[in-house]
């Protein structure tokens, strides 16, 4: 889970109140979060960095709190206040609402090139902030936790942050050739490059080290996004870097956030959270002024949105069900009840009527999904340690299914004829599943609807497609290699209730410099059938044609009448499809089974 690291005497003051360790702790686990450690910024820094740097660093006690993946609102100072205060009964709910433009609201005009690298962008302007040194780097602080989590590493989406009174709209969102954006770079206003030098100046610069990860989002692209306002001043190039001329600091009053993104749900989830935890510095506290996207065409559901969208979310929720997803209570909550519990939940929530309620969801709570979240938000303010406890009323006897427990007892002896196992990914592409294999796409791979990159286009239907790009990955490491894995592939089934199903199956492979080790793949099949209790006369091999592997050299594993698997050695060709490079190729041999065929 993510980590947030908070000032714990700012917190305090936040709250109303000091708290000893415990009571600090039993407070975050009612309310579902937990105290990871208390420490002072100087020990942190001591920790990672040495005594040296840690001379300068401060004596304020800290307190390091593990939030859940989902809510992104605990990530900073401002918004874990506001909840805790909330859940404690000192303050009402935030009063998030829209401020209005003193003229016409900011335009942020998207051009049609956009749509082959980040198609979407949405905006807000927080205005009339007062800002100290921590709220400031509060705000840094959590624009970096949301690139690391639902950002993607900014993949997904990336943030900029600019002083709306250096720049002047509208605004516009375009897509450019690299030389053809130039501008200085945040912390070196003396430094105006195009794109090409910028990333050149990235790899090389020291103190932009942390941005090289991100170059390879868009570095092999024709086009790179840019923001840029009426006079053509470069605000931002994402989601590498913001440009120096609007920088933001303490004394900024007005800011422009703007959120670029390949999923505009994400976009429009990081907006809500920088505004509702940082609007609350604005004069008007809670306050937004919603900006203008203009599309060229209708991507984001039509040619124009006002971002960002603080109406709650209305939502009904049964009391019989949230009763019985609870369990156990002593005494059946009501509507009222359950009311109280969820508005410490930063949940309004209206009675319909005896049996149901409507929760409106506000813009922090972009985890609440579904009923059953209402649910979990019910049990948390009710308090788990506050549902009895109870015998269960039904006896029963735990056992592993078979299948697991066979595949457990291949590996341990797979394990002590010692090959390594490996586990590789359920997803490929088709050509790593078929034509890399030598083989026709037979139509029988579950595909993909819509994958997130060309390498995940369908479920595997061999394991030794994974296996080779284990060998692929480790040319250098010393042979022999002996490699095995248990897992699953699936294939398509209309018998099924799902139309594909789960297949358990063991690949093994063998290579060294200059032999591909067949008798040793061989030897390893004939203990496997001692195993798994076939006997001699139960067991053969049957010449194949597969065209994985080496003519003349391959064999079907038949037991009992069944068709059990393949052995043999791995054509040339093959590895040479997934190695690349000839010279790097080493001879192999490998066995692929169907386990549930023993059972």
């Amino acid at each position: 889970m993510p980590t947030v690291t908070l000032n714990r005497d700012e917190l305090f003051s936040r709250l109303g109140r000091t708290f000893t360790k415990r009571e600090f702790e039993d407070l975050c686990f009612e309310f579902g979060i937990e105290l990871d450690e208390e420490t002072t910024e100087k020990e942190q820094v001591e920790r990672m960095m040495g005594s040296d740097a840690a001379r300068e660093a401060k004596e304020e006690w800290v307190y390091k709190i593990e939030v859940p993946a989902n809510r992104y609102d605990l990530l900073c100072m401002e918004g874990m206040s506001q909840a805790l205060n909330v859940f404690l009964g000192n303050t009402p709910h935030p009063n998030f609402h829209y401020s209005a433009p003193k003229t016409a609201p900011q335009q942020l005009i998207v051009k049609p090139e956009t749509a082959q690298i980040r198609p979407f962008v949405v905006g807000a302007v927080l205005r009339n902030l007062t800002l100290n040194q921590r709220a400031y780097e509060s705000f840094l602080e959590l624009q970096a936790k949301l690139h690391q989590n639902i950002c993607r590493e900014r993949k997904l989406v990336a943030i900029g942050t600019h002083d709306l009174d250096t720049v002047e709209g509208p605004f516009t969102y375009e897509a450019l050739a690299p030389e053809k954006i130039k501008f200085a770079p945040l912390r070196h206003p003396d430094k105006v490059m195009d794109a090409n030098q910028l990333f050149n100046f990235i790899d090389e610069f020291e103190g932009y080290k942390d941005l090289r990860p991100y170059l390879p989002i868009i570095r092999n692209s024709p086009v790179y996004p840019v923001i840029l306002d009426a006079k053509r001043r470069v605000l931002s190039l994402p989601p590498i870097i913001n440009g120096e001329h609007s920088k933001i600091s303490v004394a900024t009053k007005n800011v422009l956030i703007e959120c670029t993104a390949t999923d505009l749900t994400k976009a429009r989830i990081v907006l809500d959270t920088l505004v509702a935890a940082f609007s609350e510095y604005s004069q008007d506290k809670y306050s937004v002024e919603r900006v203008e996207v203009v599309f060229p065409d209708e991507r984001a559901g039509s040619k124009s949105i006002q971002t960002p969208d603080i109406s709650t979310v209305p939502m009904k929720a049964d009391v019989t069900g949230i009763n019985k997803g609870i369990g156990n209570l002593p005494a059946p909550l009501d509507a009222n009840k359950i009311q109280q519990l969820l508005t410490r939940m930063m949940l309004k929530t209206d009675i319909l009527n005896e049996q149901t309620v409507q929760v409106q969801i506000p813009i922090t709570r972009s985890d609440i999904l579904h009923p059953c979240d209402i649910v979990e938000d019910v049990a948390i303010a009710y308090g788990f340690n506050n549902v009895p406890t109870r015998i269960p009323q039904v006896h029963t006897t735990a056992k592993q299914y078979p299948i697991n427990k066979l595949s457990d007892m291949v590996r341990r002896e797979m394990a002590q004829a010692a090959y390594m196992e490996i586990l590789t990914m359920a997803l490929l592409s088709r050509e790593e599943n078929f034509t890399a294999l030598g083989k026709p796409d037979d139509g029988k791979a579950v595909i993909i609807a819509n994958p997130a990159t060309e390498d995940f286009q369908v479920c595997r239907t061999s394991l030794i497609p994974g296996m080779l790009k284990t060998l692929t990955a480790n040319t250098d490491t010393k042979k022999p290699l002996k490699l095995f894995e248990c897992s699953d592939v699936v294939l398509l089934d209309s018998s099924t209730d799902t139309g594909a199903r789960n297949e358990r199956r063991l690949v093994a492979v063998y290579q060294d410099t200059n032999t591909a080790g067949f008798q040793f793949i061989h030897g390893l099949l004939d203990r496997l059938m001692v195993v798994l209790n076939v006997a001699p006369s139960e067991y053969s091999l049957k010449p194949s044609q597969d065209e994985t592997f080496f003519p003349g050299c391959q064999a079907r594993v038949i037991v009992r009448g069944q068709d059990v698997g393949i052995i043999g050695v791995v054509h040339p060709r093959v590895l040479i499809n997934f190695i690349k490079n000839q010279s790097l190729t080493c001879p192999a041999s490998a066995l692929e089974i169907n386990l549930e065929r023993f059972l």
